[in-house]
């Protein structure tokens, strides 16, 4: 007998997918993350498991793990302390940055600020040395200077270096000495050399990208260290062990320590995968995912059974050069805290009130409203059933006096128009985040169906999808813990990029493969050092590609390697038709360039069985899956609603709203007038909407 463990860590809970090899039965379980030192959560969930067993964990075959270490340090500003060596002359770049404020209100804010630096002024040195834009030598490094500057940030405190020097994407040689010059100086200083995490073009990207990596560097790795020392004491010894990255693939512990830039949004990624996962099996192909946990809100689009995928992005105002899943994220989660500003306006978000203390009706010192307590009130949630598979026991009391005090007296309203309020607004944020990813940029919703996980979503969905026009709303069979599903779900996965700056007229066929047979070299290379043999790679091709002079670039698939002499032509097409669909307008006359080739090596990994989980239902009745009724303020009355275990409601079945249907990790609403539908093959529920 041996399992396949899943852990995901949240804001609020940690999530534990369990998977028996031999009989494909899943067993879950949730326990409150500790933030500060997430490692402990874990290793003690998973002994507690263990233990209910009666096993050992000799007996685990393969444990995956997203994490929130670079989320969280990117989001509190808790990263190394880090000094920055670039060529001489260039020490500006990262302060002046891309020159831009974003979009929308900010453009007319005064008081606009940009996001601080990670790397101050007074931890950046100069490097005399010059490489020019075809990769020739202008200056030769000054081995001697180097030295210097470096050990002016060792004596300054700093416990990672990045380095960034002009054109070593087109040669890393002067990289690659400064690299090795600090491990010889200073073998204790965490290193991240540009060349080695996004060799591409942009050079402020390309800095801003290097600069979060060994910001966030020592903090992971250092995780991740006392994470697999606790795992070894517990007697693991499967060297399948994995962490989640930004683009929805595994990594091992050493890969990611080396790239945590790459996992800032590992806990996000790994719930999109099991939605594509989903699609892929169940032939639902048009979906938005919409996850609520207990602080954020993230939500992706799935077109053709496909994630987004984008090739940079932002987190907490940073911009990385990175490939990642297109998501999208805005703070709104069963945590999110409700307050009144100083004009006296009902405000949401963006704080939380987290996993300690949390909402007022968890009883931990929680003393600000959330969105959880405001779901208690109107009756979404029932104090009758904890949640957390039992272990969380809710106070209705404290969350109506909370409420009460801070909400509805000062704004004049009733305790449930307040609660309502909260609702209202936040459904209203999670919209606005679900047409960023969609609507905003030219898919029509009404094709597609909301995917609705994490332990909060199931509450929110079926309004939200309603008043945006979309299909409906599809549930998995484990809502609170889909993100943990998905690790088992996902393969391994590493991405490489090359620039070469050329009009697509200009080069060959065999030149193109060139490129591309260096990358696929390196992928080969790198995976076989993790221990993959040649024939359990696979691999994708993209290219970068722009009209001449773009300032950005559209990926597209090569859809067959090696490429032959009449696929330059016929990617140019390509491009021009996903220029005319994003942006409602191509130009097939004006010349296009390749900017960036992309390679992905891929290796499979078993994946969980996409089955009916709740099969011994089939027998049951609807009748007997009813636990009583609960009273539900859908309008501003309360009325007598049934409570149904989800898990005894048979195949084929359906349950007519009103409803709230439960079960260990969420809790479903189903609305007036809507119909949910119990899937006979995957078990999925789908909310048919009025």
């Amino acid at each position: 007998m041996s399992y396949r463990v899943a852990v995901d860590t949240g804001g609020t809970f940690t999530d534990f997918v369990f998977l028996d090899e031999q009989s494909g039965r899943i067993e879950i379980m949730k326990v409150p993350s500790t933030r500060g030192n997430e490692s402990v959560a874990i290793v003690d969930g998973l002994s507690r498991w263990l233990e209910s067993k009666g096993i050992g964990a000799e007996q685990i075959s393969f444990f995956a793990h997203s994490t929130t270490v670079g989320t969280n340090a990117m989001l509190e500003e808790s990263g190394a302390r880090t000094g920055l060596l670039i060529t001489e002359g260039f020490r500006g770049v990262y302060e002046v940055g891309e020159q831009s404020r974003g979009y929308g209100s900010v453009i007319y804010d005064l008081f606009f600020d940009k996001p601080s630096m990670l790397v101050p002024p007074r931890l950046t040195e100069e490097i005399a040395e010059r490489v020019l834009f075809d990769g020739a030598i202008l200056h030769p490094l000054d081995e001697a200077q180097a030295r210097t500057s470096i050990m002016k940030l060792v004596d300054a405190g700093v416990e990672s270096i990045a380095v960034c020097l002009l054109f070593s994407f087109r040669n890393p040689q002067h990289e690659a000495r400064i690299g090795a010059l600090i491990r010889e100086l200073a073998p204790h200083i965490n290193v991240s050399v540009s060349s080695d995490i996004v060799p591409q073009m942009r050079e402020y990207y390309r800095l801003s990208t290097t600069v979060v990596n060994a910001y966030l560097n020592p903090l992971l790795e250092s995780y991740l260290q006392r994470l697999d020392s606790r795992l070894q004491e517990l007697a693991m010894q499967t060297p399948q062990r994995y962490v989640m990255r930004s683009n929805g693939g595994l990594a091992t512990f050493d890969g990611a320590a080396k790239r945590s830039v790459q996992t800032v949004l590992s806990g996000p990624a790994a719930g999109v995968m099991a939605a594509q996962a989903f699609a892929r099996a169940s032939g639902v192909h048009e979906m938005v995912t919409f996850d609520m946990g207990g602080t954020s809100t993230d939500v992706a689009l799935i077109t053709g059974g496909q994630a987004m995928r984008r090739m940079s992005g932002k987190v907490n105002r940073r911009d990385l050069l990175i490939p990642m899943l297109d998501i999208h994220t805005v703070a709104a989660g069963g945590g999110t805290v409700a307050w009144i500003d100083e004009l006296g306006s009902l405000q949401v978000g963006p704080r939380s009130a987290g996993s300690v203390p949390g909402p007022v009706c968890y009883s931990r010192g929680g003393t600000e409203v959330t969105i959880t307590d405001a779901n208690l009130i109107l009756g979404y949630l029932n104090a009758d059933f904890p949640l957390a598979g039992g272990s969380l026991r809710l106070d209705r009391q404290a969350a109506l006096k909370a409420i009460e005090q801070r909400i509805a007296t000062p704004l004049g309203l009733s305790v449930t128009q307040a609660a309502r309020g909260i609702i209202e607004i936040v459904n209203v944020k999670m919209q606005e985040a679900i047409k960023v990813v969609s609507s905003n940029r030219g898919y029509d919703l009404r094709d597609f169906y909301l995917y609705s996980f994490g332990g909060a979503g199931s509450l929110h969905a079926g309004q939200i999808a309603r008043e945006l026009g979309m299909r409906g709303v599809i549930i998995p069979t484990f809502p609170g813990v889909t993100a943990a599903l998905g690790l088992l779900l996902s393969d391994l996965r590493h991405d490489y990029v090359q620039s070469e700056l050329r009009d697509v007229r200009d080069i060959t066929a065999e030149a193109m493969n060139a490129h591309f047979e260096r990358l696929v070299r390196q992928a080969r290379d790198e995976l076989s050092a993790e221990g993959f043999c040649d024939d359990e790679i696979r691999f994708e091709f993209h290219l970068d590609m722009r009209y001449a002079g773009q300032g950005y670039e559209l990926t597209v698939a090569v859809p067959a390697y090696p490429v032959d002499s009449a696929d330059p032509a016929l990617l140019r097409a390509q491009f021009d038709r996903e220029h005319a669909r994003l942006t409602g307008h191509s130009a097939p006359t004006e010349a296009v360039e390749i900017v960036n080739y992309r390679v992905a090596g891929v290796v499979a990994v078993p994946q969980a069985p996409m089955t009916n989980p709740f099969t011994h239902a089939a027998e049951a009745t609807v009748e007997q899956a009813l636990l009583g009724t609960t009273g539900v303020y859908f309008d501003e009355v309360s009325s007598a609603t049934p409570v149904v275990d989800r898990t005894r409601l048979p195949p084929g079945s359906s349950i007519t709203g009103p409803a709230l249907l439960l079960q260990a990790d969420t809790t479903i609403i189903v609305q007036p007038g809507e119909t949910a539908v119990i899937d006979p093959a995957f078990g999925h529920i789908e909310i048919l909407l009025s």
